[in-house]
């Protein structure tokens, strides 16, 4: 574990905390307060005195206290933690430290949703931004990207009409959150371009089990450059060492209920659990003789370089192991920026990119009231920083000298150009007209999302038909309906035809033949599972449980780092069924559901047993659970349960471990529980799901 306070971007956070343990209430000029529940007045019944100070403080502060939330991934969360590459490999493409030096660079990073705002749910069909800002000793750099490697437009003049379309409609501000709505979709029929993104966004990426099980892409071809000035073309990737696995649709619209805060509160429970979320490192170099050998442009942010293609070169890892002390100071403010650079990284021509660089920036003087919002805490370098910029709002600097300009001979030529270690403008001949013209090179707009669609395998498939029937099934205008099924046929004859099937829009003739390639990379599904590491399990119980075995199986899965949480029909402690301590309840079970758990165990207890099928809620838990293709085991009576809710995969009978379809169970009881058991739930929880037995599907 490392410590809290290693770092130089928490030894800077020391100097402005303000712990209020042991002080006395002040006013912000310091004055001691002795009386804070009545106003001054004129009597206990008169007018309240316009010479109460402090009454007018803290109003008048309040009513100030909120600042104009983004317009986009206003819904967010962060943590705190450190990067270190894996070595200096990458010194002969970039003068950039922090890739290059293997010393941990503390960072923040904030995940967050795009469309909603800062109230809409965690789980809602959705990009997630993925932003991480590094404190680099050569200045901050921002690497700004989102969970999926493409975006819905090509050049920076639309991204104002692709948030207006994609927001609440202007009418009547509904839908929240959502993009099944008319604006949305039309805008998508009208605009072919955005048909790559459309895939990924109906695709099981948009509805991520966890921010840690979450992949992260800087979206656009950026430019590494070495110390002779000569440049790589670079993608860079993030892959989280847990797996990358998603929810299922049914289960995100019930979180969102259940719990609106799900992906945030996940990322805290597993920090302060000493459970550190990690991803590594990749980057796609290509040389720049190599530019224009891929029949795609590699300044397209609607496309990707497949791995195949290019492979991805591992360079460090990530590590979140520190939660912010406040989310406002640090997770609200947080300011990020694209064009925040250090030597060694530039940009390219992607025009989405070039707009960004202008937005971005734009948006936090509004945001945070003025230019000097980057020496808020969050946001201030470890890197010195001495400039001749001056004055402003929030202004926290106290310049000393009388020359706050350059050049200057009565401030000694301070502060002086770099002699070493500036950043140095990439060389590039630029030439051409003034026009306003997309490039021939951006105009195909269909054959990576056929690459996409070809790539997932049949039960993902299903995922993205029946997710473009539902939200096109949202579409009230039917003619938008047909246009982005005509969209569709472009892309693959078979997906039009099942989405048509289901929105009411005739069969489309056959499109152009699809080309058949494909990108294993591209499935979620072909990713290897290696761990159950942060999977959170129930275990259901009542009176006259197994607790041996209950404390058997808890151990076996907290040693695997996996979270457990005991629910009852009530709070307290649950009384043994023979030998052991009682059990400690962690949750009531109403209170709870099989949506906000990877797996749901129910363990042996005849009387326990009784009590949950009994229970219509645990009953449905069970059910549920089962039919969201999650883990579901038992041992013992506990097995009784699993009968009662329809699971049907046979149940072990004697006390051997059956492990079939995901659903583990074995006869042994009191405190008999096998080490197979664990191992195959273990097993179980690293697979996420059990698609074999799923109940969703939607028919050819």
């Amino acid at each position: 574990m490392t410590d809290r306070r290693e770092d130089a971007k928490h030894r800077q956070l020391d100097e402005v905390r303000v712990d209020p343990a042991n002080t006395e209430l002040t006013t912000q000029q310091g004055v001691r307060v002795g009386h804070d529940d009545d106003s001054l007045s004129a009597g206990a019944r008169g007018p309240t005195l316009l010479e109460d100070f402090h009454t007018r403080e803290k109003i008048t502060h309040f009513d100030h206290e909120r600042i104009p939330e983004r317009v986009v991934h206003a819904r967010g969360a962060g943590a705190y933690g450190y990067f270190e590459a894996y070595d200096d490999s990458l010194s002969r493409y970039t003068t950039a430290e922090f890739l290059t030096s293997g010393e941990r660079i503390p960072v923040f990073v904030r995940f967050s949703t795009v469309a909603g705002s800062r109230g809409s749910a965690d789980t809602v069909r959705d990009v997630r931004g993925f932003a991480t800002k590094f404190y680099t000793r050569q200045g901050n750099y921002d690497l700004v990207g989102n969970n999926m490697p493409v975006f819905f437009i090509q050049d920076g003049i639309k991204f104002p009409d692709f948030v207006h379309a994609v927001k609440p409609e202007p009418h009547n501000e509904i839908p929240q959150a959502q993009s099944a709505h008319d604006t949305l979709w039309d805008f998508v029929g009208q605009q072919p371009e955005t048909m790559h993104m459309m895939l990924w966004l109906m695709s099981d990426r948009a509805i991520p089990r966890s921010y840690r099980m979450m992949q992260g892409f800087g979206v656009h071809t950026f430019r590494l450059v070495n110390g002779e000035g000569k440049g790589t073309f670079v993608k860079f990737h993030w892959k989280p060492v847990a797996g990358s696995h998603s929810l299922v649709w049914d289960e995100a619209q019930k979180i969102a209920g259940k719990d609106p805060d799900f992906n945030r509160r996940d990322l805290w429970d597993s920090i302060e659990a000493g459970r550190y979320p990690e991803w590594e490192l990749g980057v796609q170099l290509v040389d720049e003789s190599a530019e224009h050998d891929f029949g795609y442009d590699l300044l397209d942010a609607t496309k990707i370089i497949p791995e195949e293609d290019v492979p991805v070169l591992p360079v460090g890892r990530l590590v979140l192991d520190r939660n912010p002390e406040n989310f406002f100071a640090e997770t609200e403010q947080i300011a990020f920026h694209t064009a925040n650079v250090v030597p060694g990284i530039d940009f390219t021509n992607d025009p989405l990119l070039q707009a960004r660089n202008f937005s971005y920036l734009d948006t936090q003087l509004i945001r945070l009231g003025g230019p000097n919002f980057s020496q808020l805490p969050v946001n201030r370098p470890i890197a010195r920083v001495a400039t001749n910029q001056r004055d402003g709002y929030g202004q926290q600097d106290i310049h000393q000298g009388h020359t706050s300009y350059f050049r200057n001979t009565l401030g000694g030529g301070c502060p002086a150009l770099a002699d070493s270690g500036a950043f140095h403008n990439y060389t590039e001949a630029v030439s051409g007209k003034k026009i306003r013209e997309r490039s021939e090179s951006f105009q195909d707009h269909y054959s990576q999302a056929t690459l996409f669609w070809n790539s997932m395998s049949d039960v993902e498939r299903e995922h993205i038909v029946a997710a473009f029937r539902f939200e096109l099934g949202k579409v009230e205008a039917h003619p938008v309906r047909e246009t982005v099924v005509g969209h569709l046929n472009q892309v693959d004859h078979d997906l039009a035809v099942r989405v048509a099937a289901g929105v009411g829009v005739t069969e489309p003739p056959a499109g152009p033949p699809n080309h058949g390639r494909r990108s294993a990379a591209l499935s979620q599904l072909n990713q290897p599972n290696l761990t159950p590491h942060g999977r959170k399990v129930a275990i259901l119980a009542a009176d006259g449980v197994d607790a041996v075995g209950v404390q058997r199986l808890v151990s076996a899965l907290d040693a695997a780092e996996v979270d457990v949480e005991v629910l009852a029909p009530a709070d307290g402690t649950l009384r043994p069924g023979s030998d052991g301590e009682p059990v400690k309840v962690d949750k009531q079970l109403n209170t709870m559901a099989s949506v906000l758990y990877d797996a749901v165990v129910v363990p042996c207890g005849p009387d326990s047993a009784r009590t949950l099928e009994q229970d219509g809620y645990a009953v449905h838990f069970v059910a549920e659970a089962y039919k969201h293709a999650k883990p579901v085991a038992a041992f013992g009576s506990g097995r009784d349960v699993l009968r009662r809710a329809g699971v049907q995969e046979q149940l072990a009978e004697g006390t051997e471990t059956e492990f079939s379809q995901g659903v583990v169970t074995t006869g042994a009881s009191a405190g008999d529980l096998p080490e197979e058991f664990g191992a195959s739930l273990l097993a179980a929880l690293a697979d996420h799901r059990a698609w074999e037995r799923r109940t969703d599907s939607v028919p050819a």
